[in-house]
């Protein structure tokens, strides 16, 4: 999904806070999937050199190193890996990732739809017990602090236990970005509970799950329609007591539809940057869009680079 055409952040911006949360830990080993043309390339080296990705280009070497010529891009530091097309590509990065040999993907010169594919493969093994989601980290100017929103991006129509993945996973995001006790919003139109709207039964469910410790890391607070989760006067005009309603960290919506409208309203009324990443799979995926900005293209490298390292530093089962 594409950030708005807004390629400069104001200083101080949250995305550039995010990038300095990524300049000790190590940078990471990623597989940078088909990166056969300019800007795929150039957000690979981009992101190297920012000290934020170890890249390992997975592709047609003839059509990688044609592309790096043509763009006067120097790659002689990267690894190459063969592979003879797209559809090989993702699966050979997906390898590497199931292998421990790469801790990240990033996306270049194809289809989403191709290397998730890969991904949710049972050959490439990089499926866990959760399902995939995606989770957004905006820097929206009119609001103090990052806003993640999930899932925008791949589940279509979740149920409810999709929706507990979704959830964990995006707590699991935030909390490797140094949010210690993210604030989890369940958006609905309304903030009741109507047993006629699915979407405030399941987020009375899921709030009852995080009570009972099946979703853990963060505090939870559903339903809520959007404006009682983002802000505060709205939460006490509706005499909403809540220590997430106005102060939400994490926007979970309904379904796809409802989470690419909100997405994309942000990005193009409010001018908020945004970055990207898939969690749930046994290494964080970075899907960049063609529109990604420079920034936005470093800052999910940078929440890549969080995510493998707290994936790291977790105690073995």
């Amino acid at each position: 999904m594409p950030s708005p055409p807004h390629e400069t952040a104001a200083p101080g911006s949250q995305l550039e806070r995010l990038l300095a949360l990524a300049v000790e830990p190590d940078p990471v080993r990623t597989a940078v999937v088909h990166p056969v043309d300019e800007l795929s390339l150039s957000g690979a080296v981009e992101a190297a050199a920012a000290h934020l990705i170890v890249p390992v280009l997975v592709g047609p070497q003839a059509r990688i190193r044609k592309a790096a010529e043509g763009a006067g891009l120097d790659i002689s530091d990267f690894e190459v890996v063969d592979a003879p097309h797209s559809h090989a590509a993702a699966a050979r990065a997906c390898e590497l990732a199931r292998d421990g040999q790469v801790s990240a993907i990033m996306k270049g010169a194809l289809h989403t739809d191709e290397l998730l594919e890969a991904a949710v493969s049972a050959a490439c093994g990089l499926r866990t017990d959760r399902r995939m989601s995606h989770v957004f980290i905006l820097d929206v100017p009119t609001y103090p602090k990052p806003l993640l929103v999930s899932d925008a991006a791949i589940n279509i129509a979740p149920d409810l236990a999709t929706k507990a993945d979704i959830v964990q996973n995006a707590i699991d995001c935030a909390r490797a970005m140094k949010v210690d006790r993210p604030k989890v919003a369940i958006l609905a139109a309304v903030e009741t509970v109507n047993p006629k709207m699915t979407a405030t039964l399941d987020a009375a469910a899921l709030c009852k799950m995080a009570d009972r410790r099946q979703i853990v890391g963060g505090v939870l607070d559903g339903p809520l329609a959007f404006d009682n989760a983002i802000s505060k006067e709205a939460a006490e005009t509706k005499h909403i007591v809540s220590e997430v309603a106005g102060d939400a960290d994490i926007l979970i919506v309904p379904d796809i539809e409802s989470g690419n409208m909100l997405a994309k309203q942000l990005f193009y009324l409010a001018r908020a940057q945004s970055a990207g990443i898939v969690m749930g799979a046994k290494v964080p995926i970075m899907l960049t869009s063609r529109s990604d900005g420079v920034l936005s293209r470093l800052a999910s490298c940078a929440v890549a680079l969080l995510v493998a390292q707290a994936e790291r530093s977790k105690p073995a089962k």
